[in-house]
């Protein structure tokens, strides 16, 4: 079957009106993997400083510095008498964005069920 000549670029004009649409979604991915990069970095720094309040008692320390330096600015631990909370805000992939909160807690009293 031969090409007609209205036909030419077509293909060129579907991929310039779909690639908006598919550069969206990959973004989205991408802001999607850095909050669970950031939810996963708090709950291990909120392990880690549970950890140290059983051996040494410093724990504040510890889940401070478990958090990547890199978030590390906007990380927060607060220490209950059960619980270690680290919250972090992750940044967004647009500019001009609000950052994304993450928090995770571990739980202090690693003796109860």
């Amino acid at each position: 079957m031969a090409v007609t000549r209205r036909e030419e670029g077509q293909a060129a004009v579907e991929l310039v009106a779909v690639l908006p649409a598919l550069l969206l979604v990959l973004l989205v991915a991408l802001q999607l993997a850095v909050v669970g990069y950031g939810l996963w970095t708090s709950a291990n720094a909120a392990r880690a400083g549970a950890r140290a309040a059983y051996v040494d008692g410093q724990a504040r320390e510890a889940a401070r510095s478990a958090v990547p330096v890199a978030l590390r600015r906007s990380s927060r631990v607060q220490e209950g008498q059960r619980t270690l909370r680290v919250s972090l805000e992750v940044p967004s992939l647009l500019p001009g964005a609000s950052r994304f909160p993450v928090e995770a807690r571990a739980r202090l009293d690693p003796g109860e069920g």
